[in-house]
């Protein structure tokens, strides 16, 4: 009826019908008819009082709104191209049922709020706040200098007069400076926004946001110099780029990505704290029900500084390169240097009358009665090159003549296999056909003392090509592994770039340089160090493989049946281990997160345990895990470190049942490394555990025969199961490094074990594996202390761990974490190096007199 009254005297005052070309102006009557009713104009036959004021900045206004009236505010000022003034709005009213509506008519925008201002939270929670004050966002003039004119509009329905308070001002420091900080207060209902304009020279620059106060919780947004400006809770994430925070917040801006040169910083603070790691509140009664936000300011301060240039990410680039290259120069040095003694070491084999009989003796590694000795603990009086030779390998060595190096052989004859037989194809059942040779196992494996030649009776054919499966089974699980992880973080990034939330990852803020998509390159590129020090690792290996099978080649009787067995799969498995550990790490780095943490600790357990598997191949070749068996066992570390990311986190069904696995998996190994595998995992294993107790404690009380072992296993067992326990009590909420906390600590363990059991034998370290051995202790020791300074973490809220950030270290490129990586590849590197060179003083002694520990 109103729409049809309306169009009835829009008829009438036209003089007769409309024409047809006319008809189509009724949309344009009936939405003036609509704004009549909207106005109270010929609707309910209500006029409202229309009262326009010319207003003044920094003068407060004090009046009442009611249904009937309606107040405007005309307000003008100047504005320079060259020199941009925010302006604020500020109205404070008392807590109504009705609102009043405040709405700012611009040249380029139109903003509106109401008052009470209400805010909802967590589950839909609302928050009234009748003090609300918003800044204008100022689109820039092209004219040199122009006036602008602005309105506020006043208006309610309610009936009774509701009293407000109006004031606009002038925001100083509107524009922030480079280098100077600025310090304000802001609120839910207040929030801040301040403009920045990239100087001439700078490309890259770092916003700052810091407060004394944890709480509240806030969020500090970049976006670009456009209107309207998103500066409330509810829409601060719907452009550009931002981050909740707590004490610290930081975000590099480069001048690429803001066409007009310039940016807002907003800051927001938030209605609740839960996304900073606060408590939650507590659920209203009713849907409707208003819950008292309370006091919810923050004083905040803003600071802009220049980022690093082109030239600082050269030097940073250079100085990576320069450390790690390094150690090839160094490598090459030495092999030269070993090179160099070695020739003299031939040339005194050669020419023996030039050398005195002590000095032949003592290189040849005879005691000085000329007997070489023949119980593993009896050969302590090691020569210089630390050597220990039978009476039959001087003999051999000294009727060598067609030997120019100087290595001693014998022929092929006392070899006892030809060459043409050695060359033919074998597999590890063939050495299994005699009946008895399970008893044989038996004898040879539990005898109280044994040395390597008991546990190095498998053709090296077949060893050889058992231990190729570690380097083989890896790679291919480096490429399966690596591909979806780099595609995931690919994803990641994409998403962080184009959605602009910086809590999705964990960076560094305040020292994190983007280079390209990246937004940490320095973190990625410090990862570098894994893959080169991993490549000369292999070399290095490959070196000697070559040098042995040369050897073999010649019938080296070093090479045959002295030192260790050398089997190099292990470590070609380790140094691909490593250089896969710095891909991934680079990958997890590329978006640190809790979901994505395991990328960056998959390949250190591979590594804890490929270690762990080389020391005990040392002494037991034999006996050995296979590959397929030692990688299952790793795939089930790394299920359970996923689990313990995903369900770890305070559940106690998860921990308990991961706490009984652990020592489950504690004791089997141990009965396995006790009897070196000579025992079966049946249904007779309960009444064979109970017979050892009965004749062994009960009925007799002796001693366990392999004293050593047993001194290791209960070590193992005593750690191990304090770790279990503390899991079990604490429940690390950082499930990953307590898992490869666990890895780590048997490794030292067993390696402590095994240099105590070697000095024990008799056996001396070699003056270069020494080196190694402080060197690392050394780094490792500098590593960890810069990996505990924990300059972010993924346990916490994303602002909680912006609150651990802190500045660049090294070079203004590299952080703390940064050096960790750099010190910790060394540091892995030097330990491959140590488990390559510690037996090298045992590569003339016969395997009958090497003990087996």
């Amino acid at each position: 009826m109103v729409l049809r009254s309306c169009w009835k005297s829009r008829h009438k005052n036209s003089g007769g019908p409309a024409p047809c070309w006319i008809r189509p102006g009724l949309v344009a009557v009936l939405c003036l008819c609509v704004i009549q009713i909207g106005c109270g104009s010929g609707a309910v036959g209500e006029t409202k009082n229309v009262v326009q004021k010319d207003a003044e900045f920094d003068v407060t206004y004090n009046d009442t709104v009611t249904s009937e009236n309606q107040t405007i505010y005309a307000f003008n000022h100047t504005v320079s191209r060259n020199k941009t003034e925010g302006v604020r709005v500020s109205v404070l009213s008392q807590l109504s049922e009705s609102p009043i509506l405040f709405v700012v008519r611009q040249k380029q925008a139109v903003l509106s709020f109401q008052v009470p201002l209400i805010l909802r939270g967590l589950y839909q929670r609302k928050y009234p706040y009748n003090h609300v004050a918003r800044t204008l966002c100022q689109p820039p003039t092209r004219a040199a200098s122009e006036t602008q004119y602005f309105f506020v509009d006043v208006s309610t329905l309610s009936t009774q007069g509701t009293n407000y308070q109006l004031r606009v001002s002038r925001v100083e420091s509107f524009t922030l400076q480079t280098n100077k900080k600025f310090t304000f207060t802001a609120s839910p209902s207040q929030p801040q926004y301040f403009k920045y304009v990239f100087p001439d020279g700078v490309d890259t620059v770092i916003v700052k946001v810091n407060s004394d106060m944890n709480f509240p919780c806030s969020v500090m947004s970049i976006q670009d110099i456009q209107c309207p400006v998103y500066d409330l809770d509810n829409n601060v994430a719907f452009i550009g780029m931002y981050q909740t925070m707590t004490k610290k917040g930081a975000i590099t801006v480069q001048r690429k990505d803001f066409p007009s040169n310039s940016f807002y910083v907003v800051v927001v603070v938030k209605t609740e704290d839960e996304a900073c790691g606060g408590p939650l509140r507590f659920y209203p009664l009713r849907p409707d029900e208003l819950i008292d936000a309370g006091n919810r300011s923050k004083v905040l301060d803003v600071m802009v500084s220049p980022a690093i240039n082109s030239e600082v990410y050269v030097m940073g680039m250079l100085f990576c390169l320069g450390i790690f290259l390094s150690f090839y120069l160094l490598t090459l040095l030495v092999a030269c240097l070993e090179n160099k003694r070695m020739s003299k070491k031939r040339e005194l084999f050669q020419n023996p009358a030039d050398m005195s009989p002590a000095e032949t003796a003592s290189l040849l590694g005879k005691n000085g009665d000329g007997k070489t000795p023949a119980s593993p603990y009896e050969y302590g009086s090691f020569a210089d090159n630390g050597s220990t030779l039978s009476s039959e390998a001087i003999t051999d060595s000294a009727t060598s003549t067609d030997n120019n190096y100087g290595y001693m052989e014998r022929s092929l004859d006392s070899v006892g296999r030809s060459r043409q037989e050695s060359l033919s194809s074998v597999e590890e059942d063939d050495y299994d056909t005699l009946d008895d040779i399970d008893s044989d196992k038996n004898i040879v494996r539990t005898k109280k003392y044994l040395c390597v030649s008991d546990l190095a009776r498998k053709d090296k054919r077949v060893l050889s090509k058992k231990y190729q499966i570690y380097f083989w089974n890896i790679a291919t699980i480096a490429v399966f592994y690596a591909l979806p992880v780099i595609q995931l973080v690919i994803t990641y990034q994409t998403v962080v770039n184009v959605t602009g939330n910086q809590d999705i990852c964990y960076y560094n803020f305040l020292c994190a340089h983007p280079l390209g998509a990246l937004s940490a390159f320095n973190n990625i590129l410090s990862n570098l160090g894994y893959v080169l020090l991993g490549l000369l690792f292999l070399l290095i290996v490959l070196k000697r493989d070559i040098v042995h099978n040369r050897a073999l080649v010649r019938n080296s009787l070093n090479a045959l049946e002295c030192g260790i067995p050398k089997h190099f799969g292990l470590f070609y498995a380790m140094g691909t281990a490593l250089m896969m550990e710095g891909l991934l790490s680079a990958c997890y780095h590329v978006c640190p997160n809790y979901t994505n943490f395991q990328f960056d600790t998959s390949f250190m357990y591979m590594i804890a345990g490929l270690c762990m598997l080389k020391l005990y191949q040392k002494r037991h070749p034999d006996i050995n895990a296979s590959a397929y068996t030692a990688y299952a066992c790793l795939a089930m570390v790394i299920f359970f470190s996923v689990l313990g990311v995903v369900f770890g986190k305070g559940n106690a069904a998860f921990w308990i049942v991961f706490s009984v696995i652990h020592i489950l998996a504690t004791l089997l190994l141990s009965i396995q490394l006790y009897y070196m595998g000579r025992w079966r995992l049946d249904s007779g294993i309960l009444r064979r555990m109970v017979y050892i107790v009965y004749t062994d404690c009960i009925r007799q009380c002796s001693g366990p025969m392999y004293i050593d072992r047993m001194v290791l296993l209960v070590m193992g067992n005593i750690v191990n199961w304090s770790l279990a326990a503390y899991g079990l009590i604490e429940r690390p909420n950082d499930f990953a490094s307590y898992l490869l906390a666990i890895a780590i600590c048997n490794l030292l363990l067993y390696f402590a074990f095994y240099i105590i059991m070697k000095l024990r034998s008799g056996e001396r370290i070699q003056c270069l594996a020494l080196v190694y051995i402080l060197f690392t202790a050394v780094v490792w020791g500098f590593a960890l202390y810069f990996f505990f300074q924990g300059l972010s973490t993924w346990q916490k809220t994303p602002a909680e761990s912006r609150e651990h950030n802190r500045d660049c270290i090294l070079l203004s490129f590299f952080d703390d974490h940064d050096i960790w990586h750099f010190l910790s590849s060394i540091a892995m590197f030097g330990s491959f190096l140590v488990l390559l060179t510690m037996d090298d003083d045992l590569d003339t002694v016969q395997r009958d007199k090497i003990y087996v520990f």
